[in-house]
């Protein structure tokens, strides 16, 4: 079996080797490689297919070096569907067996096989990590320099460790609330990491729903949508998990499943691909709405008074923007909100570094474009910059410091709905 040779071979020939996608490859910009640019990867994974070259570690590490940001889908003349041949490739590899090394694959194990297939396991140790910090043992060790006692690798990973929010979504949020006059229903995502370090963000997502007359449906201990099984070649998994996530909510009566996390909605949306079989996947993939894209379908209803916040700049998220396509609306929320001047981010599209686990798989490179991405906002002169994704909150949370406050368009939106009410 060899997936690549196994896949629609039309996909693979779409790339017509123009080098529309070139400057926009963060891994060829920063190498100028042919091999580091998605036209070499390609023709690696065609080669594959071929036969004429076999499944390596050096065609493993170099699908792995990809970042995935699917700029180049974006650039694509051609309409090459990339997100699907990074998948597969990465399956294909994970499939060979071609990277060596006990620990990578007790890790790989504890993470895609144990941890994000247990919701109550990421929960409690949410938990866990929520007493450590503030219980004030974190901040005891770091001012001691405990982390530094140990290997390099450890100390860096302890420093992206998320903050915990103070409770999960499902002590956040009812099963089922309801605005003074529904228009529409809709189901909620919490996601996973979401859930338990971005549950703020999640309860305010509903607040704006409701704002905006949808009555809104959230089923409690959600599994993790499997972005992250899908990224990382466990397909299986990906796809038991995607069953999972279907089956909680009711598609019948919903009008749209609503995301706020800019990497899962674009995986949430590609179910039919995971599962082209199953009966109910392409009407999913039809009622996925990432918050922003929705509200501009329903017709945002403006806040009549301000955020709080009087300048803010936008870092869009790879997924939200190549892979959703979903690009205007988050801006337009922005402007919508009184009082509230939006200053336009250069290279606004280019990716931070984050890339799902790429900061910790591949920390040289996620360093290199989270320093640039910090330079550009540095020049906005901006002390908030949104976004509309975990990992890219946290990412620019880390490169920034204290310099400027990370946010998001429905927090800031949210605290205009809730002074208008304080007003009103």
């Amino acid at each position: 079996m060899n997936l690549l040779r196994d896949m629609d071979y039309s996909v693979l020939q779409q790339c017509m080797h123009c080098g529309m996608c070139l400057p926009t490859c963060p891994t060829y910009v920063e190498t100028k490689r042919e091999k580091n640019s998605p036209r070499g990867r390609i023709a690696l994974m065609r080669s594959i297919a071929d036969g004429t070259s076999a499944v390596s570690e050096a065609f493993a590490d170099e699908m792995y070096y990809c970042l995935g940001c699917l700029a180049c889908q974006t650039a694509c003349p051609a309409g090459v569907h990339y997100a699907e041949l990074f998948e597969t490739a990465r399956a294909e590899v994970e499939r060979a067996n071609v990277l060596p090394g006990v620990e990578r694959g007790f890790w790989r194990w504890l993470a895609l096989d144990v941890i994000f297939m247990r919701p109550w396991m990421l929960r409690a140790i949410g938990i866990v990590l929520r007493l450590y910090q503030q219980s004030g043992l974190e901040a005891l060790l770091r001012r001691v320099r405990f982390f530094g006692l140990l290997p390099k690798k450890f100390e860096s990973l302890e420093k992206q460790t998320p903050r915990m929010s103070a409770a999960v979504s499902d002590e956040l949020i009812d099963v089922l609330e309801t605005p003074a006059e529904p228009r529409y229903r809709v189901g909620m995502l919490t996601g996973c990491v979401q859930d338990i370090a971005f549950s703020d963000v999640n309860r305010a997502t509903v607040d704006v729903l409701l704002a905006n007359g949808c009555e809104v449906v959230t089923p409690r201990s959600q599994n993790c949508c499997g972005s992250l099984h899908a990224h990382n070649g466990a397909v299986e998994n990906a796809r038991e998990l995607a069953l999972r996530q279907m089956s909680a909510f009711d598609l019948d009566s919903l009008d749209a499943i609503i995301t706020n996390a800019g990497g899962c909605g674009s995986h949430l949306k590609s179910y039919s691909h995971l599962l082209p079989d199953h009966p109910m996947a392409k009407k999913w993939d039809a009622k996925v709405k990432d918050i922003h894209e929705w509200l501009a379908a329903i017709g945002l209803r403006a806040p009549m008074a301000s955020c709080g916040v009087d300048r803010v700049t936008y870092h869009e998220s790879c997924h939200l923007c190549h892979g959703q396509k979903v690009t205007r609306q988050p801006r337009e929320l922005l402007k919508a909100i009184p009082g509230l001047e939006v200053v336009e981010l250069p290279e606004s599209n280019w990716c931070c570094g984050s890339a799902g686990i790429y900061n910790i798989t591949q920390p040289e490179q996620s360093q290199k474009l989270l320093e640039r991405k910090a330079g550009h906002i540095r020049t906005t002169g901006c002390k908030h910059v949104a976004t509309s994704n975990p990992g890219c909150h946290l990412q620019i949370q880390r490169g920034m410091n204290e310099e400027v406050q990370v946010t998001q368009p429905v927090l800031l939106l949210a605290a205009a709905y809730q002074r208008e009410s304080r007003q009103t």
